[in-house]
């Protein structure tokens, strides 16, 4: 059986201390979770720190084959199921999530929206990035009222979106 991108649950509580995406790194397992800066308080004092912008979203690269026995054995680690069907485990298409990687990886700061938050009036035109740190990167020039900078959406469809920084000088409209 092929490798291929899966979106997994992780059902451990937020403040966990050793979460799924923790369990895939010790396993060497290729991983990605979405993180984002939060600043919490501990001791008294302010801390930032990097935290999964959504707890339980994991996406993991592998087979059925290695990725059934530790859901076996992970009571809090789960596929994530698509609607409609028996037991049809929701997958990524490869290109698709090299692309959704290479965007946020590039960002300090990427924000990410939910498929109902991205209106169509904040797509403004497709378009691809020639040079810099987003080369051949494909998506949607999103426009924000009242803001100066260029961001570029990245989707996985019907999963997230993300938005990053871009200069104005690579972007060529498809």
């Amino acid at each position: 059986e092929a490798k291929q991108w899966y979106v997994m649950r992780d059902l451990k509580r937020h403040n966990a201390l050793r979460p799924a995406y923790v369990m895939l790194e010790e396993l060497g397992m290729r991983y990605f979770t979405p993180m984002t800066w939060r600043v919490s308080q501990r001791g008294g004092r302010s801390v930032r720190q990097r935290v999964p912008y959504m707890p339980d979203l994991v996406f993991v690269y592998d087979s059925r084959a290695v990725l059934d026995p530790i859901v076996e054995q992970v009571a809090t680690f789960q596929y994530r199921y698509l609607r409609g069907t028996y037991r049809e485990p929701m997958t990524v298409r490869e290109s698709d999530m090299e692309r959704f990687m290479l965007a946020v990886s590039v960002s300090d700061e990427p924000r990410y929206y939910s498929p109902g938050e991205i209106t169509p009036s904040m797509y403004r035109r497709r378009v691809r990035m020639v040079g810099g740190r987003l080369d051949g990167c494909e998506g949607y020039l999103l426009s924000t009222r009242g803001s100066r900078v260029r961001r570029l959406l990245v989707e996985l469809p019907e999963l997230l979106a993300a938005s990053v920084e871009v200069e104005a000088d690579y972007i060529q409209l498809l």
